[in-house]
């Protein structure tokens, strides 16, 4: 049996999500088995709850992380698959499936976060191509300047691309 399939699999939907600007908001934090310092941006999004859908998960989770329920969901663009922790220590294989949506944009609340939220994640704001592009900073997933212009001009893949397969080490 090999190390991944022994781990839990964790559906994840993740969203690329838009405001009427067509800025892109991400969240800063880091991971529970990381060290302060170590943080990275990365989309909104979250696992799925047991039989739930990717659209019902995906609404859920933008409620709950910026408030917004005015959120229009578009096409599936990626898929990506990664070992990583949960803030538990559990350690999972994420399956997170990318979904486009828009919304009006604005103010983010936290009022729906969960404990472990308030303590992993520092930091979230809308970011314009322009400023991803000229940030040091750690971005997730690892393609996602090389692959959100075809998103921001509309066009999508006909079948998700995978962007990122990584397996943990032998």
């Amino acid at each position: 049996m090999s190390e991944t399939s022994a781990l839990r699999h964790r559906p994840t939907a993740r969203v690329l999500l838009f405001d009427a600007e067509g800025r892109i908001l991400l969240m800063k934090g880091r991971l529970p088995n990381r060290p302060a310092g170590t943080s990275a941006w990365f989309t909104v999004g979250g696992g799925l709850e047991p039989g739930e859908s990717l659209e019902v998960g995906a609404l859920r989770e933008i409620a709950e992380e910026t408030g917004f329920t005015e959120v229009e969901l578009g096409p599936v663009v990626w898929l990506r698959e990664g070992v990583g922790a949960l803030a538990s220590g559990e350690t999972v294989l994420f399956r997170e499936t990318y979904v486009v949506a828009r919304c009006a944009g604005g103010e983010v609340s936290r009022a729906g976060w969960e404990a472990h939220e308030i303590d992993l994640v520092d930091d979230l704001r809308w970011w314009t191509f322009d400023e991803l592009v000229a940030t040091d900073e750690r971005v997730y997933p690892e393609r996602l300047l090389e692959l959100l212009p075809d998103v921001l001009a509309g066009r999508y893949p006909a079948e998700p691309l995978v962007i990122t397969v990584v397996r943990p080490p032998r």
